[in-house]
């Protein structure tokens, strides 16, 4: 898991490193802010349709093709934006790169194939730290090399760091990870398509709302994250180096929460508890942002959020983790990854035109709605299992929502 947590690392380093400046290149190139927006949501559109297939795939080959694919077509797609000409070549390089994202969705079934069902949030919590610490180093060294003047900012250095990272990244799958399924394991993957994977994961009561409570988190999320930058420039006429900071300062919590206590949380609390709290944090988050005059607020403000998605993000993933069998790790990661990636869709479109139109703090009270609605449904969902832990092993008392599995993966589930 060490290593993984490594390669995921320098990858999403790389990823960090252009997810901020992405506004102001569109902006250089003439863009205004729905087409801002809309750039951001181009990634996760193209992932959209590819992640199942992607999920789907690493059950069937292994967990390290898809992971070396991934990030072989993720280096090209930086190359092509550190040399784009034009907006459009803007476009299609985040297209590129979102039609081959398939390393979440593998490196989060890895960590599946490697825990038990009772560590998997803090599993899950390492690929979140790895996240947080991308976050970190990322924006901060993204918007150094970038500079502080939206007008004269190096763009370019940046996206082209990045391309030499994934390619580092792939290195460490080819020469230090082994592969986390056998033969045997990857002949009892079921062969479904895309359409019949989402279908049948959707099918599942308990696994379904788990996945809409997934898809309303990063719906608020996404909606506050593409339009920060524009927000920071209006209220506090910062520039790309300033924004990449906050970024950082963003993932410094999340990789110490997820990192060294997320794992000790559930074991305490649970995973339902502290997705409750999480859901909590980036309501009040989200909340006070709009009200944020000046650094301090701003920084209550992003705490919040921070430690709200901190606890959220690994507790969903290991609970809907523990809603699938061993066989379909990646199938059902896929699929959650994929209306995720819908939620990226929408959430930067919606909030481009409610920036527009409604004023620039409309994304962000936006995003309260929708994670008060989460939270209910959260409660609701727990309140109606009495109780009973989120886990296959408890197929009685959860209405046998996952499928039981034999075979060399171990007895029945």
């Amino acid at each position: 898991m060490p290593t993984l947590f490594l390669i995921v690392f320098v990858d999403l380093v790389g990823f960090g490193l252009v997810i901020p400046l992405l506004p102001f290149y569109a902006v250089r190139f003439g863009a205004a802010p729905q087409q801002v927006t809309l750039l951001l949501a181009t990634f996760s559109l193209f992932q959209l349709f590819a992640a199942p297939l992607w999920g789907a795939l690493s059950d069937r080959i292994g967990r390290r093709p898809v992971l070396m694919t991934s990030m072989a077509a993720s280096a090209l797609a930086y190359l092509w934006l550190g040399n784009a000409t034009a907006l459009w070549m803007l476009f299609g390089a985040r297209a590129l790169a979102g039609a081959c994202a398939g390393n979440i969705a593998a490196a989060q079934a890895y960590i599946a194939d490697t825990t038990t069902p009772e560590n998997r949030a803090k599993g899950m919590g390492m690929i979140g730290a790895a996240f947080g610490l991308g976050f970190i180093f990322g924006p901060a060294l993204g918007g150094f090399l970038a500079g502080n003047d939206p007008a004269t900012a190096n763009l370019a250095a940046p996206a082209w760091l990045a391309a030499g990272l994934s390619l580092a990244a792939l290195c460490g799958v080819l020469f230090l990870l082994r592969e986390s399924r056998t033969a045997a394991e990857r002949g009892l993957a079921p062969r479904r398509g895309r359409i019949g994977a989402i279908l049948e994961t959707l099918r599942r009561p308990v696994l379904s709302r788990l996945i809409l409570i997934f898809f309303l988190v990063i719906l608020a999320f996404a909606a506050m994250e593409s339009t920060f930058a524009l927000w920071a420039m209006a209220q506090f006429r910062w520039g790309p180096e300033q924004v990449g900071y906050v970024f950082a300062y963003v993932g410094v919590l999340s990789a110490v929460l997820q990192g060294g206590l997320i794992g000790r949380l559930a074991k305490r609390f649970g995973e339902e508890h502290l997705l409750l709290g999480g859901l909590a944090l980036i309501g009040f988050g989200l909340l006070v942002l709009p009200f944020a005059r000046d650094v301090p607020w701003l920084g209550v403000a992003v705490s919040g959020l921070a430690l709200g998605m901190g606890l959220t993000q690994p507790s969903l993933n290991s609970l809907i983790s523990r809603r699938a069998g061993r066989e379909e790790q990646g199938e059902v990661l896929g699929v959650s990854q994929s209306v995720g990636s819908l939620s990226r869709v929408i959430g930067p479109a919606l909030a481009g035109v409610a920036f527009a139109d409604l004023g620039r703090d409309s994304p962000f009270l936006f995003g309260v709605v929708l994670i008060t609605l989460a939270f209910v449904l959260a409660l609701y969902l727990f309140r109606g299992l009495g109780g009973a832990p989120l886990d296959e092993g408890e197929p009685a008392a959860l209405g046998a929502d996952a499928p039981r599995s034999r075979g060399p993966s171990g007895p029945a589930r």
